[in-house]
Parts: structure tokens; sequence; C-alpha cells
């Protein structure tokens, strides 16, 4: 009795220090292990906040709630730190976490620096990293891990995907407007292959700087242009300010010119607003009004995160946490190799599809090609897009590539 007491006294005590849940174990475990610890590593307080950020945080926090709380006879334990958008600070973070705090996976990175640099830290010490923000194929391609779980709408499902469902759409002539460093660079090219593959053309680009506040002179070019797609290969602050100043200059308005985000998250939308944002093309695995599991977990989610829909890096978050708890309680251990070998023989339940999660790393699923409706199509809030078609995620995702990851070679 004494010895059960000062167990009570133990849990009631990391409860009180911890952000800790707990409930019924979701099925036997091995009570000798120590508790697992998920370490969320995300943008709080930076460009990217929005569209993760502090949503990330509740949507693992809900995905523990739903595992039960418990694994292998122990609370399940979170802990977060703000990424800082700075390569160096967050791979001290997880260098730190997983040396001396006993995390066992980090969920989150937001931009392809921070999550190469993580992606480095968790390789060396062979722990399980679960990508959600971070878009670059080299996740999964020449910088690959045999512990990394990419669950992101990559670059090429972005930007090659959007490219291929458009062009079906008979929009053959394409101008970019591009950032000027690695990640645009990568989304134009993805996008421009599949343009020309499939008889096309490419009538221009123009660049500019990252985090730029005047797109006006490359706006003018595409506007003048002959294309009948702008494509945005850029992101967050520069791809919601591109749109407000096209909407300002009229480009994309005539029917004969459209834009397309091939990075945009649903929050940009909603700061955006449908009267600016309206008539963008879109490309994302998720959307919270597409079915009814995404509609169940969205109002959940909502519920614990101020009404707010989930974007698709908070979704995402949410869906491979369960995953990854799901296979150590199958595996009965969460040791690195075998909770992997668990995540990869199970198939991944993806809001009312199957996903699977691929040697490389990379979870596949099918996606779809959205456009944003007007103000007049809109008939509630968030009620923000439509269906123009799916995509396939053979057509999304680049196949698995020996040559680039090292590891596929043994």
């Amino acid at each position: 009795m004494r010895s059960k007491a000062l167990v009570a006294l133990g849990c009631a005590a990391a409860l009180m220090a911890a952000d800790v849940f707990s409930g019924d174990a979701p099925g036997s475990a091995k009570a000798a292990e120590a508790p697992v610890k998920i370490g969320v590593l995300t943008d709080l307080s930076g460009f990217a906040a929005d569209s993760g950020g502090a949503g990330v945080v509740a949507a693992v926090k809900l995905a523990v709630k739903d595992a039960g709380g418990t694994l292998l006879g122990q609370p399940i334990e979170i802990v977060q730190a703000d990424t800082l958008n700075k390569p160096d600070s967050a791979a001290q973070t997880a260098r730190r976490w997983f040396e001396t705090e006993g995390v066992d996976a980090i969920v989150g990175l937001p931009v392809t620096p921070v999550a190469l640099a993580v992606q480095n830290v968790a390789r060396s010490e062979k722990k399980i990293l679960l990508i959600n923000e971070g878009a670059s194929t080299e996740l999964t391609g020449r910088q690959c891990s045999p512990y990394t779980v990419h669950f992101a709408d990559d670059t090429n499902a972005l930007a090659a995907g959007t490219a291929r469902a458009l062009m079906q759409e008979g929009r053959k002539d394409w101008f970019f407007l591009t950032a000027d460093f690695a990640f645009g660079h990568t989304m134009e090219d993805a996008a421009s292959k599949v343009v020309t593959e499939m008889g096309g053309r490419v009538v221009g680009h123009a660049l500019h700087p990252l985090n730029a506040t005047d797109y006006a002179s490359p706006l003018l070019q595409a506007q003048q242009s002959e294309a009948n797609v702008i494509a945005l290969a850029n992101s967050a602050g520069d791809t919601i300010n591109s749109i407000k100043q096209a909407a300002e200059f009229g480009v994309g308005r005539d029917g004969r010119q459209k834009l397309a985000g091939l990075l945009l998250f649903i929050s940009d939308v909603h700061s955006l607003g449908l009267p600016v944002a309206q008539g963008l093309f879109v490309t994302t695995g998720f959307y919270w009004d597409e079915n009814d599991a995404t509609r169940t977990f969205a109002k959940r989610f909502a519920m614990e995160f101020g009404g707010r829909m989930p974007t698709k890096a908070q979704a995402n978050a949410y869906a491979e946490v369960r995953h990854y708890l799901a296979a150590i309680a199958t595996a009965g251990t969460k040791a690195p190799e075998l909770a992997m070998e668990a995540m990869r023989r199970m198939p991944i339940d993806y809001f009312g599809q199957t996903a699977r999660l691929r040697e490389d790393g990379r979870v596949l699923y099918d996606v779809a090609l959205y456009q944003v409706k007007s103000r007049a199509e809109s008939k509630a809030a968030w009620d923000y897009y439509k269906k123009v078609r799916p995509i396939a995620s053979k057509d999304a995702f680049l196949p698995a590539d020996p040559q680039a990851c090292a590891f596929l070679k043994k």
C-alpha cells in the first residue's frame, strides 16, 4: 500500500510540474520504460506562428488526449519551444532535449533551414523527427534520415501538383513571381518542369528578395506577359503581401490571368479576406470542410483554439503524433528503430483517407487543387475553398530516390 501511495504522489508531482496529459493506457505497455516525451519545436512568435505556432501545440495536445494520455505505463509528456526561425538556436534546443531532457521525438519545424538543421541533430542522436511544417524535398532526398517522418505537403506536391492540375484545366502559359532563395527556386523549378513536359510555356519570371515590401515591378511584368497563370513561388509574408498588392493593381482580376499560391495556408486566406484572396488557386492535402472526418476534427480543434479552423500544418501535427503514439502502442516500446518500423508497417488514418509512410520518410496521401471562393459563394465562417480537382499522391510526390537518399542503398 505504501509503494502504491508513493507512485500516486510521484504521478501527481509530475502532473503539476509539466504539461502532461493522462488517461487510460491504449493497450499493453512496458511500465519499466521512461515516459514518452514529445517536444513541439515550432514558430511561436514569428512569421509562421499563424499557420503553425500555438495551433501546432494545441493539435499535439489533442492527439495525446485521443491516444489515452498514457503509454508504456507512464503519462505522455509534452514540452514546447520557439524555433525563433534560427537554425542554430533550433538545433541547440533539439540537442538539449535529446541528450539531457529525455525527449523521444520532435514535431513541428517550419522553414527548410530550421528543419534541415534539426534533422541533422536527430539523425546523429538516432531520434525521431515528425516534420509537419518544413516543405523541402531535401528532407527525404539528399539529406534524408531513417528517423524522419515528413508529413508536410512538400515543395514538389505544392508546385508540381498545382502545375499539373492547372495545366489539365487548360492554363498553359505561366509567369513566376519567385522569392530569390533556395526554397523559391525549388518551387519554380518543380512547377516549370511539369508545365514544359505537358506542353505549356513559361513566358517569364521575376525575382524578389526574401521579406520584400514592394512587389510592384514583378507584378507589372507578370500582368504585361501573356501568362494566364501567375504563380507565386514564395511563402508567408511575401505571399500575403504580393497578393495584397496584386489586388491593388488589379492583377489577376480580369479573368484572363489567375494567381496561384504555391504555398498558401487557410490562415493566410483568413488574414487577407475573401475580397482580396478570391480566385486564388491553392494545393493542399488537408481542408477542414472536405469530408465528415475533417469537419469532426476541425470542430474539436476550434473548441480548443479560439474558434479558428486548423491549417494543414496543424492538422498534420495531429495526424502524425497520433500515428507515432499508435505505433509505440503496437510495438510495445518507444525504441526509435522499432517505432519507425511500426509506423512504416501500419496504415495511417488521414482524416478519411488512408496514407502510408514510405521507407525514405515521405508520407504519401492524395492532395487536391482548390480555388478560393468569392464572398458571395462563402456561406459561413471559414468557408473559403471549393475543390477544382483531386491530385493523386503519385502525381504529387516524387518517387523515392536511392541515389539521393543514402540509407536506401543499404
